[in-house]
């Protein structure tokens, strides 16, 4: 097996696992802490930005403007929408070459 093979598979089994330890960790307690909570619910964002900053900082116009437009149309219309016009901005700018 390619070691490419053992990398992905040991990757996969290692973010299964943290994933189920975590629920029976959480399943265990009887209510779970205001500050546990907190610090659960800042993760998405955290991702978010772990995500889309090198991009903004590192990234060609066209990602820029992609992820500025993202922002702007987030205060209006629904998420899914806002990635679809975000991401469908960025591929037709880099067809049309920029």
């Amino acid at each position: 097996m390619n070691e490419i093979w053992w990398v992905a598979l040991f990757g996969g089994l290692l973010t299964y696992a943290t994933r189920f330890g975590g629920h029976l960790l959480l399943a265990r307690m009887e209510r779970i802490p205001s500050r546990l909570e907190a610090a659960l619910n800042a993760v998405p964002a955290a991702v978010l930005t772990t995500i889309v900053v090198p991009t903004l900082v590192s990234g060609a116009w066209p990602e820029r403007i992609g992820i500025l437009l993202a922002a702007v149309l987030s205060l209006r219309l629904p998420m899914l929408v806002t990635i679809a016009i975000g991401t469908g901005f960025v591929v037709a700018a880099r067809a049309l070459g920029y």
